[in-house]
């Protein structure tokens, strides 16, 4: 028997609903109605032969089979729209300077860079990592063209690109020690995700000490996986050998923008603005979505 093929366009519809947490907002997004969007996945819903979400008279929710098909369909559209801009698009050629925050390294940087350069072999791509506020300094002062970062809260300028959920992340037999204080492994001054902690513990009034300081994000996952202390990761970037503490104040979330270039006059911009935001899927989504 030969299977059906999936319609890219139900599958797109189907990852919004998913991403965004609603029908609504979904429809909002392709220029839908609500009931348009429900009858794209009930079409994709009698395809697979398998309910995708459960609904209710509030939320609405990722079944089994939806969370395995999400996986399958980001793949397949993000193969889609790679294909369509290397034969498609406009050839794109240049030289970009990138400056990338480390928190946004190392799982998710390699691949999309790498997709980039196969769609763009023209394009000769130079990236620096480090700290967000000193890339962007680096960016206004003229020694970088792009900053993919963190935005400041209150902030707005840049393009935000997706939502980060701030977390604390130790090893998996870490417990917090009665005698003493909290043990902290943080980044230096100026790290927004240090901020945070610092002030959540403060107004919780926990006791707390910074028992290790360092410059690089691997070197904070190395001093928790020891279990030398306690630090502050966003959800998406955990190495192994890291799990998410619970029982600690929220840290809230923070917004990663593209900074740098507003007028788009660098011919590269532009394109890897949009396949770094389509490339991008927070793997924090949460798996309740409101109708």
């Amino acid at each position: 028997m030969r299977l059906p093929d999936l319609d890219l366009d139900l599958l797109r519809c189907f990852v919004l609903v998913a991403e965004t947490r609603g029908f609504t907002a979904a429809g909002d997004a392709m220029g839908l109605t609500q009931s348009a969007v429900s009858l794209r996945i009930k079409r994709l819903e009698e395809v697979v032969r398998r309910p995708l979400f459960d609904r209710t008279t509030r939320h609405v929710s990722l079944t089994r089979e939806g969370e395995l098909l999400l996986g399958y369909a980001r793949r397949l559209l993000a193969l889609n729209d790679e294909a369509v801009r290397r034969l498609a698009a406009p050839p794109v050629a240049g030289r970009l300077r990138l400056g990338v925050a480390d928190h946004f390294v190392p799982r998710s940087l390699a691949p999309i860079l790498a997709r980039f350069a196969r769609t763009y072999p023209e394009v000769r791509l130079e990236v620096e990592v480090g700290r967000s506020h000193e890339l962007r300094a680096k960016q206004a002062e003229g020694g970088l063209d792009l900053v993919l970062g963190k935005r400041r809260d209150g902030e707005t300028a840049g393009t935000p690109i997706w939502t980060e959920q701030v977390v604390w992340a130790a090893a998996p037999d870490w417990s917090a020690p009665e005698d003493r204080p909290l043990p902290l492994a943080l980044l230096p001054e100026g790290c927004l995700f240090r901020e945070r902690a610092l002030a959540a513990l403060a107004r919780a009034g926990l006791d707390h000490e910074t028992v290790f300081t360092c410059d690089s994000l691997l070197g904070l996952a190395a001093a928790a996986q020891a279990g030398f202390a306690l630090t502050v990761l966003g959800r998406s970037g955990f190495p192994p050998g890291l799990v998410e503490i619970p029982g600690l104040p929220e840290l809230g979330v923070v917004e990663m923008a593209v900074f740098g270039d507003p007028a788009g006059r660098h011919q590269v911009v532009s394109p890897l603005v949009g396949f770094i935001r389509d490339s991008l899927v927070s793997p924090n989504q949460e798996q309740s979505i409101s109708g």
